[in-house]
């Protein structure tokens, strides 16, 4: 009696034992990353520099684990991540990153950062003083360079405005122009002397500025409370009292419908013209062809004064985009749905392979079972009348294969008769002949995309059959087609 006692004891002991374990080995495997206070309060990287470490603790994970630097500016819904230059065992779960930030990256004051692994990211790091969020720039342009042509001076026409523009870039030693970084934004200012502080131009953050106030203007490449050299020349802006403001008028209105030759922009009657779209230079004539959206600008030089106009150019068509990149891949017996998305009135779809119209694809998709060169025209036939082309282009499995088709099924998901790649090229040349021995196809550099027409089924299933000459020989075989 004793000894079962004992041992009923001994089981209870091992059970609780378990359970104790199991709990214990639970809470162990529970993952966390604990950020350490960063060691800047700022990120101003560039050319001379872009190195810098976040240190953290970790649980939960296994040894093998990738950590990764991650920033954002609206609360890690669109992130970008930092490139790892090492990672360093600092002690037992315990481990510093160093990082540094992309070249490109859109500058602003208001960055978290956090480290991340798949599936799992750590609280926002906090810089010194607390802050949750911090400076993040860099400084891809840290050179002086030059605006208005490097011309000092400039006068406007009163009632008008006069455009200030960065200049491109010049075999001229002294503009090292910022245009050539699309990521940069710029602060403009008016300076009010040395007794008072410049006045911030409110909006302008492109790389030209209408200035409708005589004073002395100049601009710096925004990178936030880093210390930059990226400045221009000071510019002397005038108002005279002749010639008029400047007005855009489009041929075809605004907003315009985008097809065909586009439309024409006509400005106010002057001397000179220079038209300018994104910092570029467009032409020097009174009117240019516009076949884009987007704000134009013409500078008019009325003999004396010069004066600025723009337009906020809007197309009136419509808006459309596809889901695949220009090039992909599919194995064998594979297939791709591809979906093309847009805000047409009542839109047609035509799909092309290889130049051919598909018969009956006329969708907004299409499931893409052979290898070929594709587009799909979209086309609004109400309203403003105008089409877009996206063309893509699908390979076939990477190691090629020596089956040549011999059944085509017409109602399933592969309706072509397709041949190995290695024959499809302008040196092998492709005969179908009809069970009559009529010749129905004669090519070189079959693409896989026959039959092209209908085929006519009777009462039996119908039989060509092919001839492949190639390089290497020729190959001989029957093709079945099948509803």
């Amino acid at each position: 009696m004793i000894q079962k006692t004992t041992l009923s004891f001994f089981k209870v002991f091992i059970l609780f034992s378990i359970i104790i374990f199991t709990k214990s080995n639970t809470y162990a495997q529970t993952k966390s990353i604990n950020p350490q206070v960063l060691p800047f309060d700022r990120i101003c990287a560039g050319i001379d520099g872009n190195e810098y470490t976040a240190t953290f603790t970790y649980a939960g994970f296994p040894t093998e684990t990738v950590f990764v630097v991650e920033l954002s500016t609206n609360n890690f819904t669109n992130i970008v991540t930092a490139t790892t230059i090492s990672v360093t065992d600092v002690a037992s779960n315990q481990k510093t990153i160093k990082f540094s930030v992309p070249t490109n990256l859109a500058g602003s004051d208001i960055y978290s950062l956090r480290v991340s692994t798949t599936g799992f990211s750590s609280a926002k790091f906090v810089s010194f003083g607390l802050k949750n969020s911090f400076p993040i720039y860099y400084k891809a342009h840290d050179r002086q360079y030059t605006i208005n042509n490097f011309s000092g001076t400039a006068t406007f026409c009163s009632g008008g405005s006069y455009l200030l523009k960065i200049d491109p870039d010049s075999t001229d030693p002294i503009n090292d122009s910022p245009l050539k970084y699309s990521s940069l934004t710029y602060n403009w200012y008016k300076d009010n002397g040395v007794s008072s502080l410049p006045t911030l131009m409110a909006g302008a953050s492109g790389p030209t500025y209408a200035v409708t106030t005589p004073g002395v203007y100049y601009v710096e490449t925004n990178y936030g409370t880093c210390t930059s050299e990226s400045y221009s020349n000071r510019v002397t802006v005038s108002s005279s009292g002749g010639g008029s403001a400047v007005t855009i008028d489009s041929s075809l209105g605004n907003p315009f419908c985008a097809n065909g030759d586009g439309t024409v922009l006509t400005a106010t009657s002057g001397n000179t013209y220079v038209w300018t779209k994104d910092g570029k230079e467009l032409g020097r004539t009174r009117s240019i062809n516009a076949k884009e959206s987007g704000v134009y600008n013409v500078e008019v030089d009325f003999g004396g004064c010069k004066a600025s106009g723009s337009i906020n150019l809007q197309s009136d068509g419509f808006t459309a985009s596809i889901d695949v990149a220009e090039t992909t891949s599919i194995n064998e017996g594979e297939t791709l749905n591809v979906t093309v998305t847009t805000d047409a009135a009542n839109p047609d779809f035509q799909w092309f392979l290889n130049g051919n119209a598909i018969s009956g694809a006329n969708a907004n998709s299409y499931l893409v079972a052979v290898p070929g060169n594709y587009k799909v025209t979209v086309s609004q036939a109400t309203g403003c009348v105008s089409s877009q082309d996206f063309n893509f282009k699908v390979n076939g499995p990477a190691k090629p294969t020596t089956l040549i088709q011999n059944i085509i099924k017409l109602g399933g998901s592969n309706p072509y008769w397709n041949i190995p790649d290695e024959y499809k090229n302008a040196s092998t040349k492709v005969i179908i002949l009809s069970s009559n021995g009529e010749k129905v196809l004669d090519v070189v550099n079959y693409q896989g995309d026959w039959p092209q027409t209908a085929i006519d089924f009777k009462n039996v299933n119908p039989v060509y059959y092919y001839v492949i000459q190639s390089d290497t020989g020729e190959k001989k075989g029957s093709i079945t087609v099948i509803k």
